[in-house]
């Protein structure tokens, strides 16, 4: 009888000899298993995608390298997609027995990859198709963490550890607006990556170096990105294409690990980036520059989960920052963000906004210490459940020194110009010697009511921002898929009117954000000035600006001695004022849909005890426009020629 040692001495020549069969095997038939292989992409590419694919010679290059030439990838009566006159590489044989790719050396000679777009016509439109005989995959639950891990260990597999690409190019001409990106010299030994690269558009070259670490079977990297030449590293492309000009002095991708425990996905590492430079007109006027920012970064994903952990860190100069972002399936799908600045010096704070997003900061001194947080949460199941807190917490913080938005000239008298698509309109003069200037007081109650109703009902109690509106303004954004609703209040409204513009930009966006906040919690102006100061800069209509000049352009009335249904009105153009016209049909009258939103406000305030029925007495009648503005509806003219009925004709008055 065999003992266990000589049954497994035996199990082992029976192992042995059986790779030895498949090793045979593939070294007797691997020329025709390579034809077949060419023969079958080459079918394919032909039949699915239209194009042709062509390998002019492939042989084996000792047990397990291949080498082919004259490489082509051409689509029919297309610009050709692919061209190379060598390439060698070698593949783990152990690896493919188990079904896995892995690389172990590639070499590539000379040659390019295109994409081209004239007008509609594109040279790679065949392959975004997707294939309508593809089976559907049944509605089950993705593995995030699985998913994620089989998908980067393939790409990395693929990855050679020994790797030369010489004369290798990338181009992209997206009709007429070209790129190319040319791998001069690449070599990646023992781990060690080095580059030398050559970038042309038509607005600039460059050449650029890839220095650094790159060990894809152990899952890590560290490359850095140069500029050979003098001055930024630019990218190319987005500036034609987008209008987006982006350059960066240095840029460090760093991976430290890629692990897999307890059926979790961690991903570990950092990026940073020196003196990036962007502009875009969505984005600022101005250039934007970050002197230095920097992200380390812990991604986890779970079976259900995709995450960006809160011990990530992303810094910009001094500020740092502690994002959470989740995406859960578990149950409902639901999605949260924590954003935690940790607290730090107000003037840290101040000194490291990035130039050009916060212009009017410039200059600004501040002492004492804050800390911010900010919890988000969106299940998209249950929606009304959508959770916002923004929470500042101010130490001793105070404003010594204002910048270039000088807040505290609402306590005085100043000019106001407002800017309408880039022009600057007539000044008007927020003061006594403006004889349309109109103090708080004799500006009639009714519409202070009707206004801060339609407009802002807690500007008087709240700090400049109202969290629940701005819950409403997330949902209905989300439940539109656009931007369609903003959550502004009388003292956002109020900022960006005096101290910035009306252009759509993140700078004046996020601009508008902080001076509100300063502007209302350093006690720098009243509740009352600052709603006297709106009342008589607002726009009322075509060129009218201030409660004064609206009053009598509609009404030739004092600001005071407007009545309830005259304030409904101006109450309810403030969002269009240009428009007003639009309320009134060819004879005059409001229409339905204008009095119906006037009714709603006024219902409104009879809830909240801001209107009582005897307010409204005697003012049943339609609205009727008395003053210039009367000149601009579009009234038809009635016809002034009495024509007699038929019935009432005489025809005994009538000779025969």
């Amino acid at each position: 009888m065999r003992t266990n040692k000589q049954k497994w001495l035996l199990a082992s020549k029976i192992f042995g000899i059986f790779i030895a069969v498949i090793i045979i095997g593939f070294l007797v038939f691997r020329d025709e298993l390579l034809d077949q292989a060419i023969d079958k992409t080459t079918t394919t590419m032909k039949l699915d995608y239209n194009s042709d694919f062509i390998v002019k010679k492939a042989s084996f290059d000792g047990l397990s390298g291949i080498e082919m030439q004259e490489i082509t990838l051409a689509p029919h009566k297309l610009d050709t997609i692919l061209k190379i006159q060598k390439i060698r590489t070698s593949i783990n044989l152990w690896k493919l027995l188990i079904g896995d790719v892995q690389l172990g050396t590639l070499e590539i000679k000379n040659g390019y990859v295109q994409l081209t777009k004239k007008g509609k016509i594109k040279n790679f439109a065949a392959f975004l198709k997707k294939d309508k005989n593809e089976p559907k995959k049944p509605d089950s639950k993705k593995d995030y963490a699985e998913f994620a891990y089989r998908i980067i260990s393939k790409l990395l597999n693929l990855v050679p550890t020994d790797m030369t690409l010489e004369n290798l190019v990338f181009k992209i001409n997206d009709d007429g607006k070209k790129t190319t990106v040319n791998i001069k010299k690449l070599t990646l030994y023992e781990t060690k990556l080095k580059t030398a690269i050559e970038v042309k558009t038509n607005t600039f070259s460059q050449r650029w170096r890839i220095n650094g670490i790159a060990d894809p079977r152990n899952k890590k990297g560290d490359l850095r990105f140069f500029n050979i030449d003098t001055g930024a590293i630019k990218m190319p492309y987005f500036d034609e294409r987008y209008n987006l000009k982006m350059s960066f002095d240095s840029i460090r991708f760093n991976l430290q690990k890629v692990e897999m425990s307890g059926g979790e996905l961690h991903l570990d590492g950092y990026s940073s980036i020196a003196n990036l430079n962007i502009n875009h007109k969505r984005i600022a006027k101005k250039n934007v520059t970050i002197k230095n920012a920097r992200f380390d970064y812990r991604f986890l994903l779970g079976s259900d989960f995709i995450s960006i952990d809160s011990s990530s860190t992303f810094q910009f100069n001094k500020i740092k920052i502690h994002p959470y972002l989740s995406y859960n399936t578990e149950e409902d799908t639901v999605y949260k963000m924590k954003v935690n600045i940790p607290k730090m010096k107000a003037q840290d704070f101040i000194t490291s906004l990035p130039d050009g997003l916060f212009t009017h900061f410039q200059g600004m001194e501040a002492t004492g210490n804050f800390d911010y947080k900010l919890d988000f949460m969106y299940n998209k199941n249950k929606p009304k459940t959508i959770v916002f807190n923004s929470t500042i917490n101010k130490h001793n913080l105070r404003i010594t020194k204002y910048g270039n938005a000088n807040l505290a000239k609402m306590n005085g008298e100043f000019t106001y110009r407002a800017i309408d698509n880039g022009v600057l309109q007539r000044p008007v003069f927020v003061g006594a010697s403006n004889p349309y200037y109109t103090p708080l007081d004799q500006i009639s109650p009714y519409l202070q009511k009707c206004v801060l109703t339609s407009e802002d009902p807690s500007f008087m109690s709240h700090r400049g921002f109202i969290n629940e509106a701005f819950k409403q303004s997330i949902l209905k954004n989300i439940r539109t898929k656009k931007f369609s609703r903003g959550a502004s209040t009388i003292s956002m409204q109020l900022v960006k009117n005096v101290f910035l513009t009306r252009e759509k930009t993140l700078s004046r966006k996020l601009e508008e954000i902080l001076l509100v906040y300063i502007l209302e919690n350093n006690r720098i102006t009243s509740k009352q000035r600052m709603l006297e100061v709106y009342f008589n800069i607002i726009e009322w209509g075509p060129n009218i600006y201030g409660i004064g000049e609206a009053a009598e352009f509609y009404f030739q009335k004092k600001p005071a001695d407007l009545n309830v249904r005259e304030c409904l009105f101006l109450g309810s153009i403030i969002p269009k004022p240009k428009k007003f016209m639009w309320q009134f049909d060819q004879e005059g009258l409001q229409k339905a849909y204008a009095t119906k939103q006037q009714d709603f406000i006024r219902n409104l305030m009879f809830r909240r005890g801001l209107l009582v029925p005897e307010d409204t007495i005697g003012l049943s009648a339609p609205i009727t426009l008395t003053g210039r503005a009367h000149s601009l509806l579009n009234i038809k003219a009635k016809d002034t020629i009495v024509t007699d009925s038929i019935e009432e004709i005489d025809y005994n008055d009538f000779e025969l």
